[in-house]
């Protein structure tokens, strides 16, 4: 049996339809967990979708987690410590331990702000994969 699992999340005007969190008291609409969906070893991710002038309402950090927000759709602002980041389709910010974030939907936003957010900890990565094999003669599937 190979190790792979599919999760069919829906487009991204669908992802304001989901509502979860990490614990019932967070949970909110227009975000979805998928590491409690699929098993996830190393990494965890949440997509996620705010109406326009929607905010998280909070601050936090993470002590062991690194985190990288990648944004899709709409426009919307993060803080960052002390600084405020304009975030908008193709905007990507990586978040190291020890930082306070928190962001929001800007009012005039297009559309709804949509995101994925990936959080990894442990073993620091290398640069380049290590443990990666080629097959320069297995046949495409297509």
């Amino acid at each position: 049996m190979s190790d792979y699992q599919v999760l069919e999340m829906g487009g991204l005007d669908e992802w304001r339809e989901h509502y979860g969190g990490f614990r019932p008291e967070s949970s909110r609409d227009g975000r979805r967990v998928v590491d409690h969906e699929l098993t996830m070893q190393f990494i965890g991710m949440t997509a996620n979708a705010y109406e326009p002038g929607e905010e998280a309402g909070y601050w936090h950090t993470h002590s062991r987690v690194e985190e990288l927000y990648v944004f899709l759709a709409g426009r919307g602002q993060m803080g960052l410590d002390d600084d405020v980041v304009d975030v908008g389709p193709g905007t990507v910010v990586r978040v190291g331990q020890g930082v306070w974030r928190t962001w929001r939907a800007v009012p005039d936003s297009p559309g709804q702000l949509r995101w994925l957010c990936i959080r990894a900890g442990g073993e620091e990565l290398p640069r380049l994969p290590d443990d990666g094999r080629r097959d320069e003669d297995r046949p495409s599937p297509w």
